[in-house]
């Protein structure tokens, strides 16, 4: 299966308690912490909620 790197590029200070539940679901705690996960549809849903705050590569 195809994988993809999330990486917290923004800070979570000030933003949106949805927001933040979100990072810590995709266990990004700090800035600049990556994690790898499957491509699929629930990862994609959290990423795409949070996209102004990660960046994501293909691996």
């Amino acid at each position: 299966m195809k994988q993809i790197k999330v990486t917290l590029v923004r800070s979570l200070i000030g933003r949106p308690k949805d927001q933040k539940r979100t990072a810590e679901a995709l266990g990004l705690r700090k800035l600049n912490h990556s994690r790898i996960f499957d491509d699929t549809p629930s990862i994609r849903g959290m990423i795409k909620k949070i996209e102004h705050l990660v960046k994501v590569e293909d691996i």
